[in-house]
């Protein structure tokens, strides 16, 4: 399992607290210090679509009307922050937050071990 989070994230330290808790076993990529390699945002807003990029986001409110009309995945790129979080990728599965629904169906897999 991958978690595509920020640590300095309170939703993706909930999650990460919760996963480890419920002995799930995953590695972390922290979007601001170690990126989102180009296919991979691809691969993600290809699934999730525009509930991809945060438009409730701090980053978002600061960026010009020219910036919001780039492509998703080039603005994503560009500015990590704007991924909605966290993204959690488990055996071909993408999850996007960290909602009950998320936490039953990661938790409940395999026991535990997600």
């Amino acid at each position: 399992m991958y978690v595509y989070a920020l640590k300095t994230c309170d939703t993706c330290r909930r999650a990460l607290k919760y996963l480890s808790e419920n002995g799930c076993e995953f590695t972390v990529v922290d979007v601001r210090n170690n990126g989102v390699p180009p296919e991979t945002l691809s691969e993600f807003y290809s699934r999730l679509g525009d509930r991809l990029v945060n438009r409730k986001s701090a980053t978002w409110r600061n960026l010009s009307n020219q910036e919001r009309a780039r492509a998703p995945v080039a603005l994503l790129q560009d500015h990590p922050t704007l991924m909605k979080r966290p993204v959690i990728v488990d055996r071909g599965q993408i999850f996007l937050g960290w909602t009950a629904d998320v936490q039953a169906a990661l938790v409940g897999r395999s026991g535990g071990n997600a």
